[in-house]
């Protein structure tokens, strides 16, 4: 699905490689980094192409569900940046989140339950207007077996999605 439009705008001899590429200089960190490669070595073969579009450093607002419900409700989109945009064939919309520092604490590093609590209160936000979120620690993703969670975790995500169509 998503190769299938990359092709229609990219000429390349090689327009996997080449998307993949382009996707993946677009991520911030090391754990967002082991996410998509995980996900694009379960996902990226032949068997996967028309099942998951992983979209990586997705503003919100280019979701063309959101901009059909932004008519409806203007206003700022406060947290409208996401780490990852997964798009199901069955029109669900998943954000996935890699949570650095800077996802909860203060410029100085310290611990904010301010800062805490607004990401939570965008949380609530985002899954009222139709998105399921997933968070990830940075953290979880530097650990041993990290991998192999994430592979776990788009299983289980996808046998959930899938299980009635």
């Amino acid at each position: 699905m998503l190769l299938s439009w990359w092709c229609g705008i990219h000429s390349s001899a090689a327009p996997a490689r080449d998307l993949y590429q382009r996707l993946y200089r677009s991520l911030a960190s090391p754990p967002e980094q082991l996410l998509f490669r995980t996900y694009c070595e379960r996902y990226g073969g032949n068997d996967g192409t028309d099942v998951l579009a992983l979209l990586p450093q997705v503003y919100l607002h280019y979701d063309p569900y959101t901009r059909a419900e932004r008519r409806r409700q203007p206003g700022e989109l406060k947290r409208g940046r996401m780490d990852f945009l997964l798009l199901l064939p069955s029109r669900a919309r998943i954000v996935i989140e890699v949570d650095g520092k800077h996802h909860y604490a203060d410029n100085s590093g310290m611990a904010s339950p301010a800062k805490y609590a607004e990401m939570v209160a965008e949380d609530r936000r985002i899954r009222l207007n139709g998105y399921e979120v997933y968070r990830f620690g940075g953290a979880e993703l530097g650990a041993p077996g990290a991998k192999a969670a994430v592979s776990s975790f788009f299983d289980r995500l996808l046998a959930i999605h899938t299980r009635d169509e």
